[in-house]
């Protein structure tokens, strides 16, 4: 059996209770792929924002969870694989 990284369980269930102010037991709750969905819906939100507020893009400290990225390994992630 694979265990999914701690740190990464981590960031992510931070970053969704954090954005969304759902309780640790609700987010941990979800499976894997939603989870990183919600991150990656989170994202696409905080870079519009910003966007709108005529904040340059790599001004601030990337989220860590871009639509099309890992944040441990940097590959692409395709929904369906996951």
């Amino acid at each position: 059996m694979t265990r999914y990284p701690l740190d990464q369980l981590y960031e992510e269930l931070s970053f969704v209770a954090y954005h969304f102010h759902w309780s640790h037991d609700d987010v941990l709750d979800l499976p894997h792929w939603e989870r990183r969905r919600w991150c990656e819906e989170i994202s696409r939100i905080n870079e519009r924002m910003n966007a709108d507020s005529g904040v340059e893009r790599g001004s601030l400290t990337p989220t860590p969870f871009g639509p099309s990225s890992d944040s441990l390994t940097g590959k692409s992630l395709d929904l369906g694989d996951l």
